[in-house]
C-alpha cells in the first residue's frame, strides 16, 4: 500500500494502531435534491468533528439511477474530507471504466471501492440492459495495470500496447461472510483470494450482525495469509429498510430473526427505536474493534452527524466491555460457519467445520475427460485437433465447422456462441448462460440461500453449482487462484475451438 503523499484515509489504513472510520453516503436521483445538501452539511460537520477518516459514495445503489458519485465526491473533497468512490461494473463497459478512472485520477478522487454492483432496476421506459463487461476481479486488474502503466498490454500483440501516465488508486473490495450455505460462503472467500491477487488494498465486509461471522473472516484471512486491512460494516437501518432486509429485497443482506424481532419492538417506541439502534451499532463497532478489525464502515439511511457523534461516543465509552456484547450478536445458524466454535462457543476455533457431502456430476466427469483428451497439451487428441483446426481456419469449411461446434455445445452446455469459451475454468458450466451478470472469476455478493440475486427461487447461483461440482472431485479450492480475463467480443459467433488452438481466445493474454 502506498503511503507517500497519501491521504489521511490511506495513512490510517496503513497504521495498525489506528482504527479507521468511514461512513457510506447514498446519492439520490436528481441533481439538486435536498439529500445532496444534507450530505454536504454532514461532511462539513464531520470535518469539524475530526474523527471520521473518509466517506464512501455509492454508485447507483440497488441498481437505481442516481447522481454520479464523483460529483458529490468532488464537492466533499473540497471541504477537506477524504472520499471513497464506488466503482461498479454493472452499467459500463471496460473502455468507459478506464475513461472514468482517468477523470477521477485527474480530479484527485483516488480511493476506490471496486464492486460488481447490484443488477440494474427499472429506469427510463423499462429495464435497462445490464452491462457487466468486467467483473470486480477484472476491474481490479485494470486499475492495477493503470497504476503501474500497463493498461492494454498484450505481449503477443505489440500493436495494441498503450502507454499512459501511471495512476495512484487505492483499491478496496467487498466480501460477505454472512452466507448460510457452505458453497456460497466458500466461494466468497475463494473470490477474496483472487481479489487480493488482482491488487486489492483493503476489504469492507457486507452488512451483518453476528460476532462469530466477523471473527470468522479475520481468522480465515490470517490462516490463509490474506494480509489486508479489513473494515467491518456497521449498519443502522430504518424500519422500512429493516423490512426490506428481512424480505431479502436488498441483495446479499440477511437480517436474522432474533435481531429483527428486537428491532420490531424498538420501532414501536417514540423515536422509532433510533437511539437503541445507534447503541446496538456502537456495541457492534466495539466488538469489531475488540476482534482486531482495522476499522468500521458505518452506514444507514438518514444518518446525521449528531447521530454519528452519539454512536462513536457510546462506542468509546463501552470499548473495554466488548466481550460482554458477543452474546448480543450470536444469531447465525450453527451449521453456517467455516470454523468449529471455540471453547466458550462465542467465537471460533482455528479448526475448520466438517463439510457436507455432494454427489459427483456425470456431466462434469464426461466433459472433463473429453477436455483432458483434446484440450490439454499432453492429451492424446491434442496435436491432431490442433492441426485440424489450423487447417480449417480460413477455409471454406470454417463456417460449417463453427456451426457444428455451436450446436454440440448448445445441446451439452447451453452455449451462447461467445467464441471465447471458459467452460474448463468453471466446472463446465457456461457463465454466459448461467450467470445473470456473466461473471468469470467468482460470484457476486447478491445470492441468498443459494439462489441467484436476479432470479430468487427460480435459478440457482451459478457459482453454487460450480462449487458443488468441483468439491465432489476435490477441486473447489482451485477457485482461490487463477484469473479469467474478460470476454473478447470480437470473437462472438466464431469457433472457440479454433480460437483456442490458434491462441486467439483469453488464454493468449498475459494474466
Amino acid at each position: 500500500m502506498k503511503t507517500d503523499n497519501s491521504s489521511r484515509f490511506q495513512q490510517s489504513l496503513a497504521n495498525p494502531d489506528e482504527f479507521t472510520l468511514t461512513v457510506e453516503l447514498v446519492p439520490s436521483r436528481g441533481a439538486r435534491r435536498t439529500a445532496h445538501a444534507k450530505a454536504l452539511t454532514f461532511a462539513k460537520e464531520a470535518v469539524a468533528d475530526g474523527r471520521l477518516h473518509a466517506v464512501s459514495i455509492t454508485e447507483n445503489a440497488g441498481g437505481h439511477p442516481a447522481l454520479s458519485p464523483e460529483v458529490l465526491g468532488t464537492e466533499i473533497a473540497r471541504l477537506g474530507l477524504d472520499v471513497i468512490i464506488h466503482l461498479s461494473c454493472k452499467d459500463k463497459n471496460r473502455n468507459q471504466i478506464e475513461s472514468l478512472l482517468f477523470a477521477w485520477d485527474r480530479a484527485g478522487l483516488r480511493n476506490l471501492l471496486v464492486i460488481t454492483g447490484d443488477y440494474p432496476q427499472r429506469g427510463y421506459r423499462g429495464y435497462p440492459k445490464p452491462v457487466f463487461d468486467l467483473d470486480a476481479v477484472q476491474a481490479l486488474d485494470l486499475v492495477r495495470r493503470l497504476n503501474r502503466e500497463e493498461a492494454g498490454r498484450d505481449r503477443r500483440d505489440p500493436a495494441i500496447i498503450k502507454s499512459v501516465e501511471p495512476t495512484s488508486f487505492l483499491k478496496g473490495v467487498a466480501v460477505s461472510p454472512f452466507k448460510y450455505l457452505e458453497a456460497e460462503l466458500r466461494m466468497q472467500y475463494y473470490k477474496l483470494h483472487r481479489k487480493a491477487a488482482a491488487g486489492a488494498d483493503y476489504v469492507i465486509t457486507q452488512v451483518g450482525y453476528d460476532a462469530r461471522k466477523f471473527d470468522e473472516l479475520l481468522r480465515y484471512m490470517r490462516l490463509t495469509g490474506l494480509n489486508l486491512p479489513v473494515l467491518g460494516n456497521v449498519f443502522v437501518p430504518t424500519p422500512t429498510v429493516a423490512g426490506m432486509m428481512r424480505e431479502g429485497r436488498i441483495p446479499g443482506v440477511a437480517l436474522p430473526d432474533s435481531i429483527h424481532a428486537e428491532m420490531i419492538e424498538e420501532f414501536k417506541e417514540g423515536d422509532r427505536g433510533r437511539k437503541k439502534a445507534l447503541r446496538r451499532a456502537a456495541k457492534l463497532l466495539c466488538v469489531q474493534k475488540g476482534l482486531g478489525y482495522s476499522g468500521a464502515h458505518i452506514g444507514g439511511p438518514g444518518l446525521t452527524c449528531a447521530e454519528l457523534e452519539f454512536l462513536l461516543t457510546e462506542a468509546a465509552r463501552m470499548a473495554d466491555d466488548w466481550p460482554e456484547f458477543l452474546e448480543s450478536f450470536s444469531c447465525w445458524p450453527p451449521n453456517s460457519y467455516f470454523f468449529r466454535p471455540g471453547v466458550d462457543g462465542k467465537l471460533n476455533s482455528d479448526e475448520p467445520a466438517p463439510r457436507g457431502k455432494v454427489s459427483r456430476s456425470l456431466h462434469y466427469a464426461l466433459a472433463d475427460s473429453s477436455h483432458e483428451l483434446a484440450f490439454v497439451e499432453t492429451g492424446l487428441l491434442y496435436n491432431t485437433a490442433s492441426r485440424l483446426c489450423a487447417a480449417i481456419d480460413g477455409s471454406a469449411t470454417q463456417g460449417a465447422f463453427a456451426g457444428a461446434e455451436h450446436l454440440v455445445k448448445l445441446l451439452l452446455f447451453g452455449c451462447r456462441d461467445c467464441g471465447d469459451c471458459t467452460l474448463a475454468e468453471l466446472g463446465f458450466l457456461c457463465p454466459q448462460k448461467g450467470c445473470a451478470k456473466y461473471l468469470l472469476n467468482g460470484p457476486c455478493g447478491g445470492s441468498r440461500n443459494g439462489w441467484c440475486e436476479v432470479f430468487p427461487g427460480r435459478k440457482k447461483c451459478l457459482y453454487v453449482k460450480i462449487h458443488d461440482r468441483l468439491k465432489a472431485v476435490g477441486r473447489d479450492e482451485s477457485m482461490t487462484h487463477g484469473f479469467v480475463p474478460p470476454r473478447d467480443w470480437a470473437l462472438t459467433e466464431t469457433s472457440s475451438w479454433i480460437n483456442f488452438y490458434l491462441r486467439r481466445n483469453y488464454t493468449r493474454l498475459d494474466k
